[in-house]
Parts: structure tokens; sequence; C-alpha cells
């Protein structure tokens, strides 16, 4: 049986102008297509009217991270992918 990690990740649009829904949209098939569960959406202000969108989830353990930046990292108006946090879930 493999583990379950929570992540969280910030996407940095490349504008004001990016449209996060779409960004969301696009993310939340993404993920799900690489294994991701329990998606939650947050979008967090930045500075100068940025928003950035915080993405919590549930990911396998025995996926690589990298799977997560370079799949988020290819979406139209997507500027940056950060892992903000990545722990073993238990319970």
């Amino acid at each position: 049986m493999t583990g379950i990690v929570a992540v969280i990740v910030r996407i940095m649009p490349e504008s004001t102008d990016s449209n996060l829904l779409k960004i969301k949209d696009e993310s939340k098939k993404v993920l799900e297509n690489q294994g991701a569960m329990n998606l939650s959406f947050e979008e967090k202000p930045m500075a100068f009217g940025l928003n950035s969108i915080k993405i919590k989830f549930a990911w396998p353990e025995e996926k690589d991270t990298s799977l997560i930046e370079d799949s988020l990292s290819d979406i139209d108006e997507v500027s940056t992918v950060e892992i903000e946090d990545y722990r073993r879930a238990f319970g």
C-alpha cells in the first residue's frame, strides 16, 4: 500500500488580466489525470491587483512532484508554479 501526501501548490498567473477561472479548470483536469484527489482552490491577493491560486490536494506518495510542476507550468497564462507544502497525510 502506498502513502498519500498532502500538497499545497501556488500558481502565479502571467498578469492581472489572466483568466484565473480557466487556469483553475485546467489545473483540476491536469492534476486529476495525474492522480490527485480532493482538490480545493483559493485565490490569494499578492500585489498590484495580481492574485495567486493556491491548490490543496492529496497526492500518491510514490509519484514524483516534478509531474505536478511540469504539468501545471504548461497551462496557458501560468507564469510560475511552486510547491509550498508537502507532507505525509495520516488518518
